[in-house]
């Protein structure tokens, strides 16, 4: 019987492939070795440690219909779409070692004509027109008797649209967790014209074959086709879920301000695990009255803008004499906090 595991996700959904990783992850025998390739549609993927608000441009994502993925790994942000080949290697210990994975990943890519080389602790760079770009990062976790080693290359990715949603807005964020490294990018299809997802992936398995000297059969799994993964439906839950991917954020401060016609606002939020623990705001409005009572309804609230909306929807409907000074305090607000 064969040691070795080999999934092929037809699922583009990031919450369904992670959901996958950690279950097999989290199950499969130590004496296995998983080799598991998938493709993400649009999508921000962030490291265990990260600040959604601080790494992102959270209210553009929102707006272009962009998920938010926490990974269960470290590392920074990265920006997915259907350029994208993302792998991962699992083994049990003593035997994981993740210089085997990028030995395979190396000899994949030279057997597609491009001579990569491994840099620091990371990433996969290639040499174009002199100047170090580039191709792969990776991503590491391990637990007393297993690891692995995921990554993502970039194929084909529309490699503007990194900025879009990677470049957060200028907040005044006062934010602890670890902040992304920004590299200089190429995709494959620059060196490889014409690459496809099916090509790295033949590549890949090739080499990750060739190493053990032994083949598997491959296991197509989607949402239609899920492989005998118990507990699966509860990870996938976890993994979608509002609170595991901005609640799961390092504690941070906000610090907001403002001038209207009608006085100027300041707004202090204290965050904690997605909910505001404290929030002040100071004005100079005539009628400080509905301001002084969304600081106190805000306070244990979660630090989202349908909370937010929904404070203010009351507070116009009890100080109606407001309304249009709390409707542009909601404007603001509301873009300020997404």
């Amino acid at each position: 019987m064969s040691t070795l595991r080999l999934l092929i996700s037809d699922s583009h959904d990031p919450w369904f492939n992670l959901a996958v990783e950690e279950c097999i992850f989290r199950q499969m025998p130590t004496t296995q070795r998983v080799l598991f390739l998938w493709q993400n549609a649009e999508t921000v993927v962030i490291g265990r440690a990260q600040n959604p608000w601080k790494e992102c441009n959270t209210r553009r994502m929102a707006e272009d219909g962009i998920k938010l993925a926490r990974r269960s790994s470290g590392g920074g942000a990265v920006f997915h779409d259907l350029g994208n080949c993302c792998f991962t290697f699992m083994a049990g210990k003593p035997e994981y070692d993740k210089s085997v994975s990028t030995a395979i990943i190396l000899r994949a890519l030279e057997q597609l004509g491009i001579p990569a080389t491994a840099s620091g602790r990371n990433d996969i760079v290639v040499n174009v027109d002199g100047e170090v770009r580039k191709i792969s990062g990776s991503a590491y976790r391990e637990t007393p008797d297993r690891g692995f080693h995921h990554g993502t290359f970039l194929m084909n990715a529309d490699l503007s649209r990194l900025a879009d949603y990677l470049n957060p807005d200028s907040k005044k964020l006062q934010a602890k967790g670890i902040t992304s490294v920004r590299s200089r990018v190429a995709n494959i299809a620059d060196l490889v014209p014409g690459i496809s997802f099916e090509a790295i992936c033949r590549e890949v398995i090739a080499a990750y074959y060739d190493y053990y000297q032994e083949e598997c059969e491959p296991e197509h799994i989607s949402p239609a086709a899920l492989p005998d993964l118990p507990g699966f439906e509860e990870q996938f839950a976890r993994l979608s879920s509002w609170e595991w991917n901005f609640g799961n954020a390092p504690d941070f401060s906000h610090l907001l301000n403002e001038r209207f016609v009608w006085g100027g606002v300041e707004i202090h939020f204290d965050v904690e695990r997605g909910v505001i623990s404290r929030c002040q705001i100071f004005t100079d409005s005539l009628n400080p009255s509905p301001l002084e009572a969304l600081a106190l309804r805000l306070q244990g609230a979660v630090y989202r803008p349908e909370t937010i909306l929904a404070q203010l929807a009351q507070l116009k409907a009890e100080y109606p004499q407001q309304m249009n000074e709390l409707s542009e305090l909601e404007s603001w607000l509301v873009a300020s906090v997404s």
